[in-house]
């Protein structure tokens, strides 16, 4: 089975990518959780295009992607599992685990460190979520997010189609939990000691930081738990809470591709603009 997913990569990714999202588009229309404030018909057609100018750019700059740098670090014998004698389906676990652990750490990062905030405002500035959320980042994150992910492939010598099936899994739960979909609630509590569920990823993008700087995980929900960043539900609960940034809230700026492109720029040059405010100021005072 490992070797077939390998040998037949595109295929499945292609697959399992638009199945998940066809079934969560599906969902959440039969099954809404929450009234959308922003014409669906709107988000879709610039959350879309987004993703497809992301994917277009991380083909050009990196042609071979994640699965073609584990298979050149194979071939080097770079990495802990290219050094040591480990059973495929061993290897493959701990690697998916791994690297999930750092795509959290990673994602904590982008919340705490100012400039790569910017960049990531981009994901949180939407207004509503659903299925195309899962895919709405900046062209400059999701590069540096590959940067970050073969340096992990490089220290784990991650086999190929580890890196692979991690992808495909990555990319799929965050379709899945991004969603607009109804979960009951006993279901949702038994999902969410496993697996990041739609209830618990939307408390992650509420408008109040303290409860976006929480539920950082896409996908294992032990991590959150481990690192004491877990909030089970909003305040102001799920029907109630507001999505999105506080101070981002014109369409021009959240909903349209433009906008979105230009969002991180229009806020480094807000942010510097503010300082020199502050500093005229501070000059000012006696």
């Amino acid at each position: 089975m490992l070797t077939f997913i390998e040998s037949q990569e595109m295929a499945f990714r292609l697959l399992t990518f638009f199945s998940i999202f066809a079934a969560m588009g599906l969902a959440e229309w039969l099954f809404p959780k929450r009234l959308l404030t922003v014409s669906k018909a709107k988000r879709w057609l610039n959350n879309i295009s987004l993703m497809i100018l992301n994917t277009f750019v991380l083909r050009a700059i990196f042609p071979l992607a994640a699965a073609g740098f584990a298979a050149w670090t194979a071939d080097q014998g770079i990495g802990l599992f290219n050094l040591v004698s480990t059973p495929l389906w061993v290897s493959v676990l701990v690697c998916i685990i791994a690297l999930d652990g750092i795509i959290w750490l990673q994602h904590r990062l982008f919340h705490q460190i100012p400039l790569l905030w910017r960049l990531h405002a981009v994901h949180h500035a939407d207004k509503d979520l659903d299925v195309t959320s899962g895919a709405r980042f900046h062209p400059l994150e999701i590069l540096l997010s590959m940067v970050i992910k073969i340096a992990a492939i490089a220290l784990l010598g991650a086999p190929v189609v580890a890196v692979i099936l991690f992808e495909v899994i990555l990319s799929g739960m965050a379709l899945f939990n991004h969603s607009n979909v109804a979960i009951p609630p006993a279901i949702d509590r038994g999902l969410r000691v496993l697996v990041v569920t739609p209830d618990m990823h939307r408390v992650h993008h509420s408008i109040h930081r303290y409860e976006s700087d929480s539920n950082f995980g896409f996908n294992l929900a032990i991590w959150d738990r481990l690192f004491r960043t877990y909030r089970a539900q909003p305040d102001e609960g799920h029907y109630g809470m507001t999505i999105g940034i506080k101070t981002q809230r014109e369409e021009r700026h959240v909903v349209w591709l433009s906008g979105l492109l230009a969002l991180p720029f229009r806020l480094f040059s807000a942010s510097g603009s503010n300082k020199s405010r502050s500093n005229k100021k501070s000059k000012q005072t006696p």
